[in-house]
């Protein structure tokens, strides 16, 4: 009977999952020379580096809405957009780096980055919602162009990361 339930599941010699095997290159663990050496071609990127260029072009995308627009009220538009992406992500680059003096824990610092994701998120609609009575005579256009430019440009930083030295 302990036959039949396997039938089929067992893998043969020369099977796909034994090439695969073959083909990848058992795992290394690097010594302590090649991991120093790891960090300098790849160094950290810091949170408030990303932060403080999102608020760098959250005030150029409002300088642009002013020179296109001639309105106030579109220039505060975009400043306010800016700010819903900036802040928050300011609060959560904070929270993150108070979190890391307790790194042994991986488990650990996985919910924390949750749930300061989860603060962002609720910051960020909570500005939103906020918006209509902040800002007087809201251009919703100029308020969700500065935030998408905003947002995009977190992923544009990874790659100003210094190229890597071989």
């Amino acid at each position: 009977m302990g036959d039949s339930f396997d039938h089929g599941l067992r893998q043969t010699p020369g099977s796909a999952t034994e090439q695969e095997e073959e083909q990848d290159p058992p795992f290394k663990p690097l010594t302590p020379e090649e991991a120093q050496v790891w960090r300098v071609r790849n160094p950290r990127m810091s949170p408030w580096r990303i932060v403080a260029a999102q608020a760098v072009l959250g005030g150029l995308c409002a300088l642009v809405v002013g020179l296109f627009t001639h309105r106030g009220s579109a220039v505060w538009s975009a400043l306010y957009g800016a700010g819903v992406v900036v802040l928050p992500g300011a609060l959560l680059a904070f929270g993150m780096a108070r979190q890391k003096q307790g790194a042994d824990n991986p488990a650990a610092l996985a919910v924390g980055f949750l749930f300061w994701e989860l603060i962002k998120i609720a910051l960020s609609v909570t500005l939103l919602v906020l918006a209509v009575r902040v800002v007087t005579d809201l251009s919703w256009t100029a308020l969700l162009v500065a935030m998408v430019v905003c947002m995009k440009l977190g992923w544009l930083v990874l790659l100003w990361r210094r190229p890597r030295q071989r």
